[in-house]
């Protein structure tokens, strides 16, 4: 990016570098808080205040007795001691601290490369649109945690989805730049062209596959039909009943989104193989080796996809279901990148 300034080349890519891990493990903290339940143990926001954790029995005492009020605790959690409630507590808190971590070594850097190396606003637009979507997230985070606080026991299976959605373009807006930076490339990720539209279907279809493993994570949808290949003991959930088109757009039936889920990763192995026998006959070396990247993160996604049904929801192999799917996504933004020229 910077070709007659090295070190400051390193040093962005370094920054990015960080950045990426930083937010990847974010992900990875923010999917096992899920999987742990522990998302609704601190009700309240506490942008600043909760910056550390509790330091006294009183304090303890008060964010369990939060914790006590809302339909999680009275339905679910009600035997519950304060010791469990420090457990669930910690991943809640921990989770916050590594997105405030983020959003400063994020900024700080940013302000460093304007202010003090000039770099102009318009070099460094990508970058101000990252923070600006780490900002959202955190936002996002609170509107979904809110969500569950009231009358469910759980958090909108929606607004899980979009904080998830938001964490996935965040990491991919990073990587993209990543790429960039070790090219000494500017290439921009929409490039709409005859050669280029298989791929961004397929980052399409990846996303929309994420927002349904959300769906299917909030509604705890993966509890049902825990076989395969078949739901049951029928390709199509005997349990659902369509009267009109209209039912099929029912995201908040548990069987119809299991089935959704199923279904495009089917769609997604498919379209895969078809743009990998395409571009081996075409002879694109240059996509060789991000292709067949590509596909062995595939089949580990789609046997964690398998395992995580049939292992009656791990919560290592769940976890592993959603960290492959990260870098999925990565490895089909590696394959775009290479088709741009």
């Amino acid at each position: 990016m910077f070709p007659h300034d090295k070190k400051l080349n390193k040093l962005f890519d370094r920054w990015l570098l960080t950045s990426l891990v930083l937010v990847f493990s974010m992900i990875v903290l923010g999917g096992l808080t899920r999987l742990t339940g522990s998302g609704l143990s601190i009700t309240q926001w506490e942008l600043f205040k909760g910056i550390l954790p509790p330091l006294s029995d009183d304090a303890w005492e008060s964010y369990f007795n939060l914790y006590k009020e809302i339909p999680q605790y009275k339905m679910l959690n009600y035997s519950m001691d304060l010791p469990e409630f420090k457990i669930i507590f910690y991943w809640e808190y921990f989770h916050r601290i590594l997105g405030r971590l983020i959003g400063i070594f994020f900024l700080i850097p940013l302000l460093y490369f304007h202010f003090l190396k000039n770099l102009s606003f318009k070099r460094l637009l990508p970058y101000y649109l990252i923070l600006l979507l780490i900002i959202i997230q955190g936002f996002l985070g609170w509107y979904m945690v809110e969500s569950g606080l009231v009358n469910n026991t759980s958090v909108s299976h929606f607004r899980l989805s979009a904080h998830l959605m938001t964490a996935i373009l965040i990491i991919s807006l990073i990587f993209w730049q990543i790429l960039n930076n070790r090219n000494k490339q500017i290439k921009s990720f929409f490039i709409i062209s005859k050669k280029k539209l298989p791929f961004l279907i397929l980052i399409l279809f990846l996303f929309l596959q994420i927002t349904f493993g959300a769906f299917v994570s909030g509604l705890n949808a993966g509890k049902l039909h825990q076989t395969w290949p078949l739901m049951g003991y029928s390709y199509f959930p005997d349990d659902l009943q369509i009267n009109k088109i209209i039912d099929l757009l029912n995201f908040n039936d548990h069987s119809l989104v299991q089935f959704y889920h199923r279904n495009i990763a089917y769609l997604i192995s498919i379209y895969i193989l078809i743009l990998t026998f395409v571009t081996f006959k075409r002879k694109e070396t240059q996509l060789y080796k991000p292709s067949g990247l590509l596909l062995i993160v595939l089949f580990i996604q789609v046997f964690l996809g398998i395992y995580t049904l049939l292992s009656d929801l791990n919560i290592f192999i769940s976890s592993a279901h959603q960290i492959t799917s990260v870098i999925l996504i990565l490895t089909a933004l590696n394959l775009y990148y290479y088709t741009i020229k």
